[in-house]
This record gives C-alpha cells, structure tokens and sequence, in this order.
C-alpha cells in the first residue's frame, strides 16, 4: 500500500513560506520520499498503517493552502507510466525493504 501525499501550499508571505518548510519537512520525517514536487509518497504496510499515518499528518497540517492524500495498492502504483523521464532505482521508493515481523 502507498499513501500519495500531494499539496498546493501558498508561498506569498513568509510565514506562508515557513509553514511550507514545516510542512515538508514533517512529512520527510515521517519518512515520505518526493516523487514530484508537491507529490510525495510513502510505503504502507497495510491499508490501517496508511490510515494511521493519514491521521498523523493531520496533526500539523498548515492553516492554509489544498492538501490531498490517496491510497493506492502497489500493483497500481507500480503500473506507473513514465511518459518523459525515467524511474529511479532507489530502494528507499519500493516496497523490497518493508519488513513485516
């Protein structure tokens, strides 16, 4: 399972731009990689992990700004086409490395 983390946060003043920083950075500490910008995404291992850490990131969303999650299997995330660029071959951003005990 991945949870898609994907937001349009407003940089117009600077505390705007701080709660950018703070946002990003929340999200890279609760270990989700940029696949784009604005779009990151973490490896779940199951639908209930996903769903917990869809409720963390609510705990320091930003007060302004469009922030959307989505769920998808990693059959479908791995059914990604690439239509200009290439896939980067980091373990961090597949599922081999996910243990569970």
């Amino acid at each position: 399972m991945r949870l898609m983390v994907m937001f349009d946060l407003p940089v117009d003043t600077s505390e705007d731009r701080r709660n950018y920083r703070k946002f990003r950075k929340e999200l890279i500490n609760e270990g989700f990689l940029m696949i784009q910008y604005s779009v990151y995404a973490r490896v779940c291992v199951s639908k209930q992990s996903a769903q917990f850490t869809e409720n963390r990131i609510k705990t320091f969303l930003p007060p302004r700004g469009l922030i959307q999650t989505l769920m998808v299997t990693e059959k479908q995330y791995n059914s990604m086409n690439f239509l200009v660029g290439e896939k980067k071959q980091d373990v961090r951003n597949t599922s081999d490395r996910t243990v569970v005990i």
